[in-house]
């Protein structure tokens, strides 16, 4: 009889102390997350391991897998890539996730990003009448920059169709992902509020970006979902210095004092530790530091985040909500190099997989 409670309280003290680290863990960055392009079908076994066997024991408890047209859509297959991931593929992720308390979240790429290089998205291709610069012709070979200042095409936030095709879109990926969250991306939209376009031109483009943002948010909360998006563009690149890429330089950033407080911010910067989760706190938002290839600056950028919520006001703490890695790769290539441990051709060990561990190092020796 002593031997068994000896042994149920031995259990106890273990299942204890996990919680406490878990507890304490949590009250540092509630938010520790992961976020890449998601695994082709061929993949997800794999992918699926590497969340059982390298996210969950690093503590990871978000992961963003940005989707686009990589699932067999019902409400409208037309939008779907040719090979593309089943409901069972998702349900195999989903599950793993469950098992280790990681929410997961998935990211179509809303307004902007609707093409990349010489090639339009699926949503442009098979709907061109949403285009918000059908003007602008994709070339044979893409080049930046360009007369046409074209990166990557929007669609028009003001098309009176637009809207009832996306967010079926949206509803099923919600849906078969199980989730209560959404990214809908919104970085980088640099053709917005068109001179040529018949429904936008001479609107304020910061009440454009803003009513894109208003609309989804209100859509997504039908269903007591949260919206997630990059935090680029609501950050005025010129005053700020920091730039067209990380900042907006066609006034978009005035749309931070017109959006819900809700919504969370992403917050990405990948030369320097810029302190804009600072401005995105002190607006009212949630937001979360996102490095990608730099080791030094994601341990760096931890480092501030931790320090932001130690030295704010109960009002403010809760803002800083932690840290994500980013990925701009498929999973299969950031799985080659990040099991390889291969270096990059330019960056050498600046490679997102190296960032990966040294963020999680750092993040799993801090103490309160």
């Amino acid at each position: 009889m002593k031997k068994t409670i000896g042994v149920v309280f031995l259990i106890l003290l273990v299942y204890g102390s996990k919680l406490q680290a878990q507890a304490t863990i949590d009250s540092i960055l509630p938010v520790r997350g992961f976020c890449i392009g998601s695994p082709q079908h061929k993949d997800v076994e794999a992918f699926t391991k590497f969340i059982v066997e390298e996210l969950a024991p690093r503590k990871v408890n978000t992961l963003i897998l940005r989707i686009d047209n990589n699932y067999e859509y019902k409400s409208h297959p037309e939008l779907s890539d040719e090979i593309s991931l089943s409901k069972s593929d998702v349900q195999k992720m989903v599950n793993a996730c469950k098992e280790n308390n990681i929410q997961i979240i998935p990211q179509i790429n809303l307004l902007g990003h609707q093409s990349w290089a010489n090639s339009t998205g699926k949503l442009l291709t098979v709907y061109s009448r949403f285009d918000e610069t059908p003007h602008v012709k994709m070339p044979e070979k893409y080049e930046w920059p360009n007369p046409d200042n074209l990166y990557c095409k929007s669609y028009c936030p003001l098309h009176p169709e637009v809207h009832k095709i996306v967010f079926e879109l949206v509803d099923e990926i919600c849906q078969v992902f199980e989730t209560n969250a959404f990214h809908a991306g919104m970085d980088e939209v640099f053709y917005l509020g068109d001179d040529k376009c018949q429904r936008c031109s001479g609107k304020d483009k910061a009440e454009l970006f803003a009513g894109e943002i208003r609309l989804i948010n209100d859509h997504l909360a039908k269903n007591n979902r949260k919206l997630w998006i990059w935090g680029d563009r609501l950050i005025d690149g010129k005053t700020t210095g920091i730039g067209m890429w990380e900042g907006s330089y066609n006034n978009t950033h005035r749309a931070i004092d017109m959006i819900p407080k809700d919504v969370v911010i992403c917050d990405w910067h990948y030369e320097r530790a810029d302190k804009t989760p600072v401005y995105f706190a002190m607006k009212g938002l949630q937001v979360i530091t996102c490095p990608w290839r730099k080791p030094e600056l994601a341990v760096r950028q931890t480092e501030d985040m931790v320090s932001f919520r130690k030295e704010s006001s109960k009002e403010m703490k809760g803002k800083f909500y932690g840290m994500m890695q980013t990925v701009w790769s498929d999973a299969a290539s950031f799985l080659d190099g990040f099991y390889s441990k291969k270096k990059d051709d330019k960056g050498g060990d600046d490679t997102p997989w190296n960032s990966f561990i040294a963020l999680y190092e750092k993040i799993n020796k801090i103490e309160l």
